[in-house]
């Protein structure tokens, strides 16, 4: 082969190399090469977790209300890694308690609350607060009930602009799972106004910001769970897995560019 038949393959290989790359066109090769991202799992706070049927569990199980919730803390987390680890790398808070329980403290000193209306589904908008909260919905790790009967979340707002930068800048981490809260409820429901029936759910409230502090997802996502399962272990594979599932789907679809949510 000649020079000039080489220099014409390197062209051709150039120009090739240049259109996969998205040089060209902004079509989906781009796209793929924009969603890396990397996601940092953080837990609710240990207050911030509501059970009604703790002591059915430890009747079960004998372990203790601290058990039992921090059982439920780490398998949260640990089913969202899984799913996440499938697309981006991810940070959980939760793997390595000594590396970062310092930096959970620093994380929940400079967060918020704000008990907000739960965004409707299909296109995403923040949700607006009607107050700040200022941590005035919890008490004693239970969540006050307000008069409005619109269901509402506990949604994360950052008030120390300085957190995300900074989590950027140590960890090159971009987007942010904050888990808020953690319900277990338990309720009679009348049946054929002659028995009464136990109706179990859980929910798990969740905000999702990006490394321009920007909320990108947020919202509650629940699922009935039966009375006669008390086996954390369970709860968590056959039902916490599946709202963990849905969030998860839930924020990808979000990290996805406009031109691929279209799809």
């Amino acid at each position: 082969m000649n020079l000039l038949m080489r220099r014409e393959c390197a062209w051709v290989l150039l120009i090739t190399a240049m259109w996969w790359l998205g040089i060209f066109s902004s079509g989906p090769i781009m796209s793929q090469v924009e969603i890396k991202h990397k996601i940092m799992i953080i837990p609710f706070e240990p207050r911030l977790y509501m059970s009604q049927v703790d002591q059915i569990i430890n009747r079960e199980t004998k372990l203790s209300q601290k058990e039992i919730r921090n059982t439920f803390r780490r398998g949260i987390s640990e089913l969202l890694f899984v799913q996440f680890k499938k697309k981006y790398e991810v940070i959980n808070l939760l793997q390595d308690t000594v590396k970062y329980g310092k930096l959970l403290g620093i994380i929940y000193e400079r967060i918020g609350y704000s008990f907000d209306k739960v965004p409707e589904a299909g296109i995403y908008k923040a949700p607006v607060s009607e107050k700040e909260s200022k941590n005035k919905n919890v008490t004693k790790g239970q969540l006050t009930v307000e008069s409005d009967p619109t269901l509402r979340f506990m949604n994360v707002k950052i008030k120390d602009g300085g957190l995300v930068p900074g989590l950027f800048g140590k960890y090159k981490t971009d987007v942010y799972v904050f888990i808020s809260q953690l319900d277990l409820l338990s309720n009679a429901v009348a049946q054929n106004d002659i028995q009464n029936i136990v109706e179990r759910r859980i929910a798990i409230h969740y905000s999702v910001y990006t490394v321009d502090a920007k909320e990108i997802q947020s919202g509650l996502c629940s699922i009935k769970f039966p009375d006669n399962c008390n086996q954390p272990g369970r709860i968590l594979s056959e039902y916490i897995k599946k709202i963990c599932v849905e969030i998860s789907g839930r924020i990808m679809v979000a990290l996805q560019p406009p031109d691929e949510k279209k799809k």
